[in-house]
């Protein structure tokens, strides 16, 4: 029997974990990276850029952080040592392509007329889709641009992993009216993707001495406005940034006990509705004691959102230090905008205030990427883009936030979010390798989509400022280990005693060692 083919798209976190879990189950993946080195997102942040988590809540299972990384929260070269020791130990480099750039996958050797009559994933439900599919079952064309070679290359696998990530590629950008744009402004005009882009010298000789308009409510806004000498930052949308007392809040199970989770029991519904005024409290409570530690009233920062909406809908961030020391000696200045921004000559224009523009000499718009229409643009066939797309109305349709129903013999690791994004792609990897494995199968599709209309449900209930398509488990993220855990066929009860079950948090070495039948 011909060995399966696992190809892998992308060298960032899940990628490694990816290829280590595929390697360790013994297959020989082939990951496909179009940058020079491992690191993903990761080679393209900023200088001040920071873990949004401590440490141990950002970690691998099997691979700790070395003790010379005594920062709570390690910064972006950190990281990128980490990853390349955590590449290196596994000897994971030997299954990489480095400077190949997957520009389009197609699933051939199954029609969409056959694959409409499948009850079941693939077919079969397993992860290699069904022998019974016309011409010994499908199979992936990878399309390959080499940027050394300038040359493109096809490749087949009997399994995809995407792992592309969803905070980088296309750069969002607003759009204007006609003589209200960028190009009416007579400074430069980029985009955070760009900056990042940049070494250290040139991004800093690029804002020696100029005054800088950061358009933006996210940690690449704040991060970029750090490092500049004079900025402006301008927000629609003002996000709870939190500091490390309050870290580790909402990692133990008892913080889910308050939250409605998808596909819940009578019992567990109950529970919830009955400890929602606690849940209303406790965010409060956070809410009040970050009023009173940071300047938020004074500067008009105080975001229209509950802690626990953003915690949700993943939006809070980590506040670099001192960052306030800088909005009060006025190096920093905050702005908001209700209504819109243009553009003109000297810079923008808040909410049609011709009167009074703010004067610059670079604007940086920090408004994320179109991680959505990445990820349908690498697929070939305009049915599996309507597939992956859904409705702007709901979230990106996955099982188990891994897999779509209508999509074979493909995974996407890495687009959902949560509070620590390590932890949960590890878990992902670990759950897909016992699939790869076969230990166990996929439910029907209708099960499968069953499934994840509940998990829109729960994201559109408790998501902030409607960031539902972010598809943020941030909330329930122990309840959704727990589904992994029993899909495996292992116990998602990992503590030794019911206090420390329910109050103390939860993170990678709680995983350690996943194996079906394990107590």
């Amino acid at each position: 029997m011909m060995e399966k083919r696992v190809a892998i798209i992308g060298a960032g976190i899940s990628g490694l974990l990816a290829c280590k879990h595929a390697a360790s189950n013994g297959y020989d993946p082939i990951v496909f990276e179009a940058q020079d080195k491992v690191g993903g997102l990761w080679n393209q942040t900023n200088e001040t850029t920071r873990l949004q988590n401590v440490k141990e809540t950002f970690q691998f299972s099997d691979f700790a952080w070395p003790t010379s990384v005594e920062d709570v929260f390690p910064h972006n070269k950190q990281l990128l040592e980490y990853l390349q020791s955590y590449a290196d130990k596994f000897e994971l480099l030997r299954y990489i392509r480095f400077n190949s750039e997957v520009v389009s996958i197609d699933y051939v050797g199954v029609s969409d007329d056959e694959m409409l009559t499948w009850d079941l994933w693939g077919g079969g439900g397993g992860a290699f889709g069904s022998s019974a599919a016309s011409n010994g079952g499908g199979r992936w064309i990878l399309k390959v641009f080499d940027t050394q070679n300038q040359t493109i290359k096809e490749y087949e696998a009997e399994f995809v992993v995407v792992c592309i990530g969803r905070f980088s590629g296309l750069a969002n950008i607003p759009e204007f009216p006609p003589e209200s744009g960028p190009e009416i402004f007579s400074g430069k005009v980029l985009h955070s993707m760009e900056y990042s882009a940049m070494d250290n010298a040139s991004a800093a000789e690029l804002i020696k001495g100029k005054k800088v308009a950061i358009i933006g409510s996210g940690k690449s806004a704040i991060d970029i406005a750090f490092e500049c000498a004079n900025a402006n930052v301008i927000q629609r949308t003002t996000h709870w940034m939190y500091t490390p007392s309050i870290a580790y809040l909402g990692f133990n199970r008892f913080s889910e006990l308050m939250v409605h989770k998808p596909g819940e029991g009578l019992f567990s519904s109950m529970l919830a509705t009955s400890l929602s005024p606690l849940r209303w409290a406790v965010s409060k409570m956070i809410e009040s004691y970050l009023k009173y530690k940071l300047p938020l009233k004074k500067y008009d920062m105080i975001p229209k959102q509950s802690f626990f909406q953003e915690a949700s809908s993943c939006q809070i961030l980590f506040l670099p230090e001192k960052f306030y020391d800088k909005v009060e000696d006025k190096s920093i200045i905050l702005k908001k905008s209700n209504k819109f921004i243009s553009f003109c000559k000297e810079g923008l224009i808040i909410d049609g205030d011709e009167n009074n523009p703010v004067k610059v000499d670079i604007v940086i718009f920090a408004t994320g990427y179109k991680g959505e229409e990445k990820l349908k643009n690498l697929f070939s066939s305009p049915t599996f883009q309507t597939y992956i797309e859904g409705s702007p109305s709901s979230t990106i349709p996955l099982y188990r936030q891994i897999v779509h129903p209508r999509i074979p013999q493909l995974a996407i690791i890495g687009y959902s979010e949560s509070l620590a994004n390590l932890y949960t792609f590890e878990m992902r990897c670990k759950w897909l390798s016992f699939f790869l494995d076969g230990a166990f199968n996929l439910p029907s599709i209708k099960e499968m989509e069953k499934d994840i209309q509940e998990w829109d449900k729960y994201m559109k209930k408790y998501s902030g400022n409607g960031k539902f398509r972010r598809a943020c488990i941030g909330g329930v993220h122990i309840y959704y280990n727990d589904q992994l855990c029993r899909d495996i066929g292992c116990n998602p009860r990992r503590k030794k005693g019911c206090f420390a079950e329910l109050f103390q948090p939860y993170g990678p070495a709680d995983y350690v060692g996943l194996a079906p039948g394990q107590v």
